[in-house]
């Protein structure tokens, strides 16, 4: 187990869990703060898993704010040895409703609004999610995230949906940007400058997490919510 503190000094710890049907069984961390207020599903990309050093980081924030998060591996290793399962947005789709479901069914989680955090291909697998089955999704995040890999799905999205990019990460911004005219649901587009696809510059994952949490805190409480595009600052100079 991994265990924290959260900033009133109560002890949050990851614990193992593991997603169980029909002879698949998919690993993950649950980490539950004090009165947690919702919690989310990472949908890691590009064959990352419950280990993303980037998506602890988030989900660390996210406990911080009391929201509680499974960081799960959507394939299994023999998976993801094949880098085709990488890209198979409709398994991953699939991954990703079979982890809600264990989530609407937990005790430890029963109850509690579900949000979804896609990074990269994830993204695409958790929007495809969303659009297929609503029920019990209050919000969805997407980290340098690929939409376009759900375009099919992206008008049927009713869930209100974040999108952050990095400033630097030209051809996702372009994605991102057309994604985000297809989607019609209570929408924001936010764009941190100086930051590229991985957001690895000092102090852009931290805005990243920031802008996350706020937007699963407000919609764990839904309310109105007009769409917008933001940056986060001024852009340099180019």
């Amino acid at each position: 187990m991994i265990s924290m503190m959260d900033d009133k000094g109560h002890q949050i710890v990851d614990q193992p869990i593991t997603v169980k049907r029909e002879g698949l069984a998919l690993d993950g961390f649950l980490g539950i703060p004090p009165t947690a207020v919702g919690v989310v599903l990472f949908a890691h990309g590009s064959g990352s898993g419950r280990f993303s050093p980037r998506n602890n980081i988030v989900a660390r924030h996210l406990q911080q704010g009391r929201v509680a998060t499974l960081l799960i591996d959507l394939l299994t290793p023999d998976e993801a040895e094949d880098r085709r399962n990488v890209f198979d947005i409709d398994l991953l789709a699939d991954r990703v409703l079979l982890a809600k479901a264990w989530l609407e069914q937990d005790a430890r989680t029963k109850g509690l609004g579900i949000g979804y955090f896609g990074a990269s291909t994830g993204t695409g697998a958790a929007l495809q999610a969303a659009a297929r089955d609503p029920s019990s999704i209050r919000a969805v995040v997407s980290r340098g995230g690929r939409p376009d890999l759900a375009e099919p799905y992206l008008p049927s999205v009713t869930t209100p949906t974040l999108l952050i990019v990095g400033g630097d990460d030209e051809p996702v911004i372009e994605m991102n940007r057309a994604a985000y005219r297809l989607l019609s649901c209570p929408k924001r587009l936010v764009i941190v400058p100086g930051a590229t696809h991985l957001f690895e510059e000092p102090g852009t994952l931290e805005q990243v997490a920031e802008h996350a949490l706020i937007w699963f805190q407000q919609h764990c409480h839904p309310a109105p919510y007009e769409g917008t595009e933001a940056r986060t600052t001024k852009e340099r100079p180019r």
